[in-house]
């Protein structure tokens, strides 16, 4: 099935400990059908010491979630996306309005 979430866009999550939390999406993995959202799913991973990381320590860093657990904001609403062709080229649409995306 086609990812209709892309990069830069702004989300809002609509399952799991993050529920209603909005952010912007960092990376869309389209095999695995995940996305990474901009301060959502934190995790705490443990780093031993090295050249970028002098210190080491307890990091905290956005972990993957399923993009079926996402949907995306338009005009302050989570919506559904169609796509539409408009001469000849096609283009992501919200459901909700109607309105063209990109």
């Amino acid at each position: 099935m086609a990812v209709k979430i892309k990069k830069g866009d702004t989300v809002k999550v609509i399952a799991g400990k993050d529920k209603d939390k909005q952010g912007k999406v960092l990376v869309v993995e389209p095999k695995k059908n995940r996305v990474v959202v901009e301060g959502i799913n934190m995790v705490s991973k443990h780093t031993k010491a090295n050249q970028q990381n002098t210190n080491g320590g307890i990091i905290e860093k956005e972990a993957p979630i399923d993009i079926s657990n996402v949907m995306y904001l338009h005009k302050g609403k989570a919506t559904r996306i169609g796509y539409k062709f408009v001469n000849g080229k096609k283009v992501r649409v919200a459901k909700s309005t109607g309105d063209v995306l990109d």
